[in-house]
């Protein structure tokens, strides 16, 4: 398992990872398989999104402040964060992407962020990867 410290700047981001993500399995010589990206927290997610546009992951943090916002008086969790832990469960915590030639098997538009909601911090991300058999040609396309 390999672990990657990144350092969030505000109390609501979201970091693009894919070329850290990248870097990684390049360094490693991991090539075709299965990797597991895991946030270890309970205020943070992370998700596959369109990556040359931000305003989609504006505007998908602008929906959910409209979900869970930070002052909602019915809050039951009393540490000034419930809303954190909202957002992070609504995006999940964890990801597997099918992996060739040491990159990820993205769309054309897709991204790998980690979504930070009570920053700034440093967040971990667990990197855990499954080579594939190596009997056969992984992932071909379709002709």
């Amino acid at each position: 398992m390999i672990e990657l410290h990144i350092r969030t700047q505000k109390r609501t981001q979201s970091v693009p990872i894919r070329r850290e993500v990248e870097a990684i399995l390049a360094r490693q010589g991991w090539r075709n398989g299965l990797l597991t990206l895991f946030v270890p927290h309970t205020t943070a997610g992370i998700t596959v999104q369109e990556e040359d546009d931000p305003h989609v992951m504006e505007d998908l943090f602008r929906t959910l402040e409209q979900v869970a916002p930070w002052d909602n008086p019915a809050w039951q969790h009393h540490e000034g964060n419930a809303a954190s832990h909202v957002k992070a469960a609504l995006i999940g915590n964890s990801l597997q992407l099918l992996v060739q030639h040491s990159q990820l098997r993205l769309g054309r538009w897709q991204g790998v962020f980690l979504c930070e909601f009570d920053g700034p911090r440093t967040r971990n991300l667990w990197l855990e990867f499954v080579e594939k058999d190596s009997g056969g040609t992984p992932f071909q396309a379709p002709s």
